[in-house]
């Protein structure tokens, strides 16, 4: 049946009508590895981002915000449950590592308050048959990657729709035609056009740029010739695909990723829910781009270190929000949160409570009013066994802090502390351990108090996304 324009001109009327009496829609756009200096908005130079630049020009670009980890399955935990790195579930990073049946979600907490939910991309908390699926906590749907090895691969044979495997046409038998990325795009374009009549939650981590190295050849085509080539990235283990064009590959990832963040912020004009919708982006970890291609796009910016490290550029990431009438266009705050506080922020957008966690609302930042800080920022990232027995190493972790200007690390498991002063050196140059013994002592007791013992970590042994 089809619908008149008389009749979808009235549905557009009821919805407008209605939009100053509902909640707020939330949007978070998450990529995947991609470093704070990789925007146009944070000093790129080479690689395009227009869309994303945009958000930033009519909303408010953070310069100290930081993701809840530094490699992925941890920090998108420490998002979804609101509980830093020493009490959060999802501690190591294998793949497949569930949430528990008792942990509650951002998800899920937006449900209660009558949201609908949807996520497309990267879950990396739960495989199916798992208590962590999405479907057990708190989305309506889920498209793209439940287990997050499955995610190192952009033609994949399937992609999974809630907990069914769902075929990629074109992509059996080593055959590349549906690129996974655009099917994800696809997915979360449609969930919000039938999710208009709000309030929504709609959660997308895009997988890219994280490796492998592809992307179709429109993408690598724009930046061929123009900036300067790496040597090709030969992978030794044969895990990914070669790639003879790796940062042409890499620049092409990121754009178009921009290119599908425009399609979003353009159908939310369409639909006219647009100053109804709050949108972030945000990136999961620190880049890790000079895994292979040097500094040339400083991806990273000053910080030291990429993902896998807990120094600034492993955890400090690009984080833009937008809500048009409410957010100042074109602000910048300098104000230090984490992923940890998105369940505060989301809870109060939505007007409901939240659970016991870490976090702390950061709307009144968004707002442009006064804003609580948070005693100390916490992170961590155990070492892991393996699946043979589910347990960590019986050790002090990898650990960082940061109060106010003062940063401490813990850079391997049972290293001595260092001590660094952000606010006079952004790169952690000075270890100032043994000069400032007093801020060390301090350090060293939130080290201590914020790190509880992680749960035994179990994960499904069948990889149903390897059958031929």
């Amino acid at each position: 049946m089809q619908i008149t324009r008389r009749q979808f001109a009235g549905t557009l009327a009821a919805t407008q009508a209605s939009a100053a009496d509902r909640k707020p829609n939330i949007i978070w756009i998450m990529a995947d590895d991609l470093g704070i200096g990789d925007l146009g908005c944070y000093g790129q130079k080479h690689i395009r981002t227009p869309n994303i630049d945009k958000i930033a020009a009519e909303g408010m670009r953070f310069t100290e915000a930081y993701a809840g980890c530094t490699v992925c399955a941890p920090s998108r935990s420490v998002l979804m449950t609101g509980k830093h790195m020493g009490h959060t579930t999802v501690r190591s990073n294998p793949g497949g590592v569930p949430l528990e049946e008792g942990d509650i979600t951002v998800a899920q907490l937006l449900k209660q308050a009558g949201y609908t939910t949807g996520g497309y991309g990267k879950w990396g908390l739960g495989d199916i048959g798992t208590t962590g699926v999405p479907s057990k906590k708190g989305f309506d749907e889920f498209y793209g990657y439940l287990n997050q090895v499955h995610a190192h691969f952009f033609y994949p044979r399937i992609l999974v729709h809630n907990e069914k495997e769902v075929p990629l046409p074109g992509n059996e038998n080593g055959k590349r035609t549906t690129y996974s990325h655009d099917a994800i795009a696809e997915k979360a374009l449609a969930f919000i056009r039938r999710s208009a009549s709000g309030p929504f939650f709609c959660y997308v981590p895009f997988t890219v740029p994280h490796l492998e190295l592809l992307v179709p050849e429109d993408s690598i085509a724009e930046y061929r010739g123009k900036i300067t080539e790496a040597e090709p990235f030969i992978d030794p283990r044969k895990h990914y695909a070669d790639q003879r064009e790796p940062r042409a590959c890499y620049a092409g990832m990121v754009t178009r990723m921009d290119r599908d963040i425009g399609r979003i912020m353009a159908l939310l004009k369409e639909l006219r829910i647009d100053e109804n919708t709050i949108v972030f982006f945000t990136s999961d970890n620190g880049g890790a781009v000079k895994l292979w291609g040097g500094d040339y796009f400083q991806s990273t910016g000053p910080y030291r270190g990429r993902k896998t490290d807990l120094y600034e550029g492993g955890i400090r990431t690009p984080m833009l929000a937008r809500w048009p009438k409410k957010i100042k266009a074109g602000s910048l705050s300098k104000h230090p949160w984490y992923f940890a506080d998105f369940m505060a922020t989301a809870a109060e957008i939505a007007g409901v409570k939240t659970p016991p966690n870490d976090g702390i609302s950061v709307l009144p930042a968004l707002l442009g009013k006064k804003q609580r800080t948070h005693d100390y920022l916490y992170w961590e990232l155990p070492r892991y066994e393996g699946t043979a027995t589910g347990r960590f190493r019986k050790e002090l972790p990898m650990q960082a802090a940061r109060m106010g200007e003062w940063k401490a690390v813990r850079p391997k498991p049972d290293a001595a502390v260092e001590l660094y002063n952000l606010k006079d050196d952004i790169g952690e140059t000075k270890d100032l351990a043994t000069q400032r013994p007093e801020i060390l002592k301090k350090m060293e007791e939130i080290l201590r108090i914020a790190h509880e013992e992680p749960h035994p970590q179990t994960e499904p042994r069948a990889r149903y996304w390897e059958k031929a």
